[in-house]
């Protein structure tokens, strides 16, 4: 059989796309791809949010957005929501009637959507754009990784318990597959801070995501304690890399996401230099 031919690149002004993917769902990536976002923005990294989980798009609550709308101005293309200074955001949330009407697309559908927030939306310059994608490999990954410009690679987020381990390994191996860089390896929920003592409770185990980075000898950019907290404010609307910083001393989880962005910037700069 002929082979089909690869769709065209999009024309997008932006120095890194971010792909944040992982193996199985509820392991706290969209919360991850969020607060890296408002990090790199807060820093001053002109950046930008997509939020590709179409059949069940976050990212809007988690910002506190719910009820936004995209606007277009016919020919000069459609105008992402603010979020604060630096951060641009794009979701189908902000397209459809009610938070809690459900998407039923087949995949050319889902594709032409993609598109569509890539070239047709008035993203500006952006030194990252930052994709939220849904769990597994389906047609929004394969999709982004088709048409997208400039990947710098994909961050896979896991959890520490041994089958979040496996999905780990699929997900590596799917990046190699359409000869994506793996920018590293994220552990989210790496055991609880004891609010009396202040030691760390393995309530799902930890180091599973730096061992899983070292036989696949890719990258680990760190892991992130699991924080009540953090849960609420997503919940709330308030990213909670912002919703710690006037709460006294820094909560762990928030300074370790600090160092992943810091090192997610790393990994990138050098594979720039490396390219």
């Amino acid at each position: 059989m002929p082979s089909m031919p690869m769709p065209k690149k999009v024309d997008l002004k932006v120095k890194h796309v971010v792909l944040v993917l992982s193996g199985k769902g509820g392991v706290g990536k969209t919360t991850i791809a969020v607060n890296l976002a408002v990090a790199l923005a807060t820093h001053g990294y002109r950046t930008g949010l997509l939020d590709l989980d179409i059949h069940g798009p976050d990212v809007p609550k988690m910002l506190g957005l719910e009820g936004a709308r995209l606007v277009a101005y016919g020919n000069a293309g459609i105008e992402p929501v603010k979020a604060r200074e630096n951060l641009s955001v794009v979701a189908i949330a902000f397209k459809i009637k009610s938070p809690s009407s459900a998407v039923i697309w087949r995949g050319p559908m889902k594709m032409g959507a993609i598109r569509q927030f890539l070239e047709d939306v008035r993203w500006g310059d952006l030194d990252f754009l930052v994709v939220d994608l849904p769990p597994g490999t389906g047609d929004e990954v394969l999709t982004i990784a088709q048409i997208a410009p400039h990947i710098a690679g994909v961050v896979v987020v896991t959890t520490p318990q041994e089958v979040s381990i496996l999905d780990i390994k699929k997900a590596v191996h799917f990046a190699e597959h359409l000869h994506l860089p793996v920018l590293g390896i994220i552990e989210n929920m790496s055991g609880l801070i004891c609010p009396h003592c202040g030691k760390p409770i393995d309530l799902f185990g930890s180091g599973g995501g730096k061992m899983a980075a070292a036989q696949l000898k890719v990258p680990f950019l760190g892991s992130i304690p699991l924080e009540p907290e953090m849960s609420r404010a997503g919940d709330e609307g308030r990213p909670y890399i912002l919703a710690a910083e006037n709460e006294g001393e820094p909560h762990p989880a928030k300074v370790r996401l600090f160092e992943i962005m810091e090192n997610l910037v790393k990994v990138v700069g050098e594979g720039e230099k490396n390219g």
